[in-house]
């Protein structure tokens, strides 16, 4: 396939900077939905999980038997995986007790075997040649993987090292423009690209936590069901700004993780 046949069968979007923005809403959605459904309604982190992960397998099952990229379906699946990811950490660490470093550490490894079993199959990890079933099952596993890894980081970072949710943020939002930086001056764009993916979600998991959090935890106060409110009205206008701007090879993409 050439390049403009590729993006037209690629089940990703593009890379843009709405693409950015919709990522990190959509990982703060998924800490203060999590955080809302389990111990505001009371549903607990097991109930949660388990009703999260069934939506989830049905949005994947639209996601997969979709031919191309669906808006709607595909971001509808991100927030999806970022709760589901969510509580997959937490369940670990509050119910199991399974340190943050230990989690930290085993989703780190987990995500790079998922890469390279994805490399060792299809000799890339782009994603921008997401066009066959293979290559999206090694993507959204390796997009819950990242969710996971990232929350239990930012975790450790914000929680059990005591940095705080607002050092947080500019910590791991200074570590994607650091990787954005690189990609222009030249780094391997899959590397910077999947690197800047990951630390996403530390960052959207600290500013849900800042924003919603009570003041006396070091938040704004604003409660998980206002933030989660405002953050999913953004994410679709954001949705439906993408769906309805020209189409792909009209606009020149900002990041191409080739």
């Amino acid at each position: 396939m050439n390049e403009r046949t590729l993006a037209a069968f690629n089940k990703v979007p593009e890379v843009t900077i709405a693409f950015w923005l919709i990522k990190i809403l959509s990982t703060t959605v998924g800490e203060t939905v999590a955080d809302f459904l389990a111990v505001q309604v009371g549903l607990g982190a097991s109930v949660t999980t388990a009703i999260m992960v069934a939506i989830l397998a049905a949005a994947l099952w639209f996601q997969l038997r979709a031919s191309r990229y669906v808006p709607w379906i595909y971001w509808l699946t991100v927030v999806l995986v970022s709760i589901v990811g969510t509580q997959i950490t937490d369940i670990l660490t509050d119910r199991l007790e399974i340190s943050l470093y230990a989690s930290t550490v085993a989703f780190g490894l987990g995500l790079m075997a998922v890469f390279a079993l994805w490399y060792a199959s299809e000799k890339t990890v782009s994603i921008r040649t997401i066009v066959t079933k293979r290559r999206e099952s090694f993507y959204w596993l390796a997009i819950l993987l990242t969710f996971a890894l990232g929350t239990a980081a930012g975790d450790l970072a914000t929680e059990a090292l005591g940095l705080g949710f607002t050092l947080g943020v500019f910590i791991f939002g200074a570590m994607i423009l650091a990787f954005a930086a690189a990609y222009y001056l030249g780094a391997n764009a899959i590397l910077t690209f999947w690197l800047a993916y990951i630390a996403t979600r530390p960052l959207g998991a600290s500013l849900g936590d800042l924003l919603s959090q009570s003041r006396t935890y070091g938040g704004l106060g604003l409660g998980t069901i206002y933030t989660s409110i405002v953050f999913l009205t953004v994410i679709a206008c954001l949705v439906a700004f993408v769906t309805l701007r020209p189409p792909v090879g009209s606009m020149k993409q900002p990041w191409r993780p080739n």
